[in-house]
């Protein structure tokens, strides 16, 4: 056998590989050892790991597996049947949770992919909410640039400088390099060139409103960017390497009246102008979003502070516009004022001055009448008597439509007799129609009460005045007169559409009817006749009686009392009916004697005044001698004088009645009857004190009652006025009703 000259290893192959693997099984099991022990470290340290158990169900695994590498070292050599059983138990071990560790892997995997997934999104949802906050962080960045923009823009209520100001602070906010507003012209077709930020150009430079790049802008409410080489955008001098970005928003004009410049439009075609804004030239900035939205909430401020801006001077206008209409209704007011005193003045004196010369006419025509006269005399002195009461009824007529007119007439209401007013109408109405040979009958229905409260003048001069017509314009036949408590029914009437009754328990409407057989009216006259000066002309052909005021005086008394009055004719020659309702008050629910004082009949001074001395005090010579006429032939001692001084020297106890008129110039007459009663300590001793007026207003009546007069007497006086004045002084010691 030949040699070899090999060189042989120091161990044997087998025992080597032998030796390599019982190395390795030792730091095998070394780390099998270890890992568990940092597991075990990590468990503890963290306190938020999901998978406790796994991590030691993984421990358990490797430990196993540790043993049995260290198990494995004493089987390199001959070894006993316990070192066999253990390393089988060991490797039995490891395989049961070996698998249960696989198993368990395959559980928790998709859990774990999950977990991971939910990261991802976790991780997204942050990046979103960094983007978020950045978007506030710029919303409010801009809100304080629209704040500061709004307070700068509003600070001012001139259109002229809100466009100007908003120009300014936007080139300083977004450090633009321009910035121009277009305005709509007159014509509506083009846009004008109407403010700028730093371009020196003239303004008045136009382009066509029809540009489809205008257009783009005008069709939304969002900021557009447009081309730096648009004809709106070329406001910037040439040369420029690279035009900054350049966008244009529309503003909306809410109101455009009456604002110009130049040849702006008091009310223009398009409801918007144009805002150019550009970026600096030669630079890489772009337009941001919020950049855009700020311009965009830039332009509706300036719209709105525009449109309050007009309201201001719209409301300026008007408040100057009222301020004039103002200044000239209180001008119209003062002058009516003025108008309305001078005719009350005037009204007062032509009274005064008028009633005089009627008191003497009529005064010495009753004084005539009662003398012995031929028949023809008579006639005259009649006729003179009759003229002179007619123009004396016209008189108090005017009078009292003046007050009705400027509303200072107002009604007498007090208790009176309603049955005897009738009859006193009915006495006073029968001697003229008797005259004419005319009947005239009263009918009065049995709910009618006996008392009403009202103004019994008032009432009394509507029915003299319609049966005065009445009896006027009939000439044979008669006048039928009828008064009865209205029913609810009848109360509504269509030929009274504007009469709105209101019933109550304290109230009634008296409705009165007066039918004659005279010439009639034909229809289309009727509504004529209630306007003052007016008559049917085929009443005016027949009638010399003069038109008056009668008719009208009646409507203006009637609305006063709450009524209406109409007339009803089937035409001429088929009579007239004149039918009124007033609203009178009730005295009590019954119609028992109410404490009205009722005139008794006169006693021992009724016919016989000799003897009964008087004082007339009137400043009128004329006035004075006629009202001393009147009391002389009624038989009385008279003293006249002319002035109060003279009247206080004169009165004594013995004189039994004054009378007074109020008119004097330059005489306090109220004070004079104060100083009369001062006089006399004893009521008994002290005159009677009436008082001669031609004027008719409530005012007089009360100063006069005030300062204790006895009674008030309206001029003119006949003799007869006198007499029953006399009488009811005496007999009763006080005038109850102004004569």
């Amino acid at each position: 056998m030949e040699s070899c000259n090999c060189i042989e290893p120091q161990w044997p192959a087998d025992e080597l590989l032998m030796r390599y693997q019982y190395i390795s099984d030792f730091f095998i099991a070394l780390a099998y050892f270890s890992i568990p022990l940092e597991l075990i470290y990590f468990v503890k340290k963290s306190a938020v790991f999901p998978y406790r158990w796994v991590l030691v169900q993984f421990g358990a695994f490797i430990v196993l597996c540790g043993a049995t590498h260290l198990i494995n070292l004493w089987t390199f050599t001959m070894h006993s049947r316990t070192v066999a059983i253990v390393m089988t138990a060991a490797k039995v071990l490891t395989a049961a949770v070996s698998c249960a560790t696989a198993l368990m892997l395959v559980h928790i995997i998709p859990d774990l992919l999950s977990v991971k997934t939910r990261e991802l999104f976790l991780k997204n949802k942050a990046a979103e909410l960094d983007r978020e906050m950045g978007l506030i962080r710029t919303q409010e960045e801009t809100g304080r640039h629209v704040r500061m923009l709004t307070h700068e823009i509003r600070s001012t209520l001139d259109r002229h400088t809100i466009l100007k100001t908003t120009l300014v602070e936007l080139g300083r906010t977004l450090a633009l390099e321009e910035c121009a507003l277009w305005m709509p012209t007159r014509s509506g077709v083009e846009l004008q060139l109407s403010y700028t930020l730093r371009h020196q150009n003239p303004v008045g430079f136009t382009v066509p409103i029809q540009l489809p790049v205008i257009n783009q802008v005008f069709s939304t409410n969002r900021a557009v960017k447009i081309s730096p080489n648009s004809p709106v955008a070329k406001l910037r001098p040439s040369g420029k390497y690279m035009q900054g970005e350049v966008v244009a928003v529309r503003v909306p004009l809410l109101h455009l009246s009456n604002f110009q410049i130049n040849d702006w439009p008091e009310l223009s075609t398009k409801r918007y102008a144009l805002m150019v804004l550009m970026l600096p030239s030669d630079s890489a900035r772009q337009w941001h979003v919020h950049e855009l939205e700020l311009v965009e909430v830039v332009a509706d401020q300036v719209a709105v502070a525009l449109s309050h801006a007009a309201i201001l001077e719209e409301s300026m206008r008007a408040r100057d516009l009222l301020m004039e209409q103002n200044v000239a209704l209180d001008l119209a007011r003062r002058e009516a004022e003025t108008a309305v005193c001078a005719r009350n003045d005037f009204l007062a004196v032509m009274n005064h001055e008028m009633r005089t010369p009627m008191h003497a006419i009529i005064a010495l025509s009753s004084l005539l009448q009662e003398t012995e006269l031929t028949p023809e005399q008579r006639l005259m002195v009649e006729t003179i008597l009759k003229s002179s009461n007619l123009l004396a009824t016209l008189i108090n007529d005017v009078l009292d439509l003046s007050r009705l007119e400027d509303g200072s007439l107002q009604l007498d209401i007090e208790p009176f007799d309603l049955h005897g007013l009738f009859k006193e109408v009915l006495n006073l109405i029968k001697p003229i129609a008797s005259v004419k040979k005319l009947f005239v009958t009263l009918s009065m229905s049995s709910d009618l009460p006996e008392y009403a409260i009202g103004d019994e003048k008032r009432l009394m001069q509507i029915m003299l005045n319609v049966v005065g017509n009445a009896v006027k314009f009939s000439r044979e036949g008669g006048i039928s007169i009828s008064a009865s408590v209205a029913k609810s029914d009848s109360l509504r009437d269509p030929r009274a559409p504007d009469f709105f009754p209101v019933f109550s328990d304290n109230h009634f409407y008296l409705r009165v009817q007066v039918k004659d057989t005279g010439s009639g009216i034909s229809p289309q006259d009727i509504p004529k006749l209630f306007t003052k000066f007016a008559q049917s002309q085929s009443l005016a052909a027949k009638n010399s009686g003069g038109s008056g005021l009668g008719l009208a005086i009646c409507k203006r008394f009637v609305n006063l009392m709450d009524g209406y009055i109409w007339l009803e004719s089937e035409g001429l020659g088929k009579g007239c009916t004149a039918i009124f309702m007033v609203k009178l008050g009730l005295r009590g629910r019954s119609n028992e004697a109410a404490p009205i004082h009722v005139q008794s009949p006169c006693k021992s001074w009724t016919n016989n005044f000799t003897g009964l001395k008087v004082i007339v005090m009137d400043d009128n010579g004329v006035s004075r001698m006629v009202t001393k006429g009147l009391l002389v032939h009624l038989g009385c001692d008279v003293a006249t004088v002319s002035s109060g001084d003279e009247c206080l020297k004169v009165v004594n106890n013995e004189h039994k009645v004054v009378f007074m008129d109020v008119s004097i110039p330059g005489i306090d007459i109220y004070a004079v009857a104060v100083r009369i009663h001062e006089k006399f300590a004893r009521r008994r001793d002290r005159p009677l004190i009436v008082a001669l007026t031609g004027n008719t207003d409530r005012v007089t009546k009360e100063s006069c009652m005030r300062v204790g007069m006895d009674g008030v007497i309206l001029k003119p006086v006949s003799v007869d006025k006198m007499r029953s004045v006399l009488s009811e002084l005496l007999d009763h010691g006080v005038l109850l009703e102004a004569q």
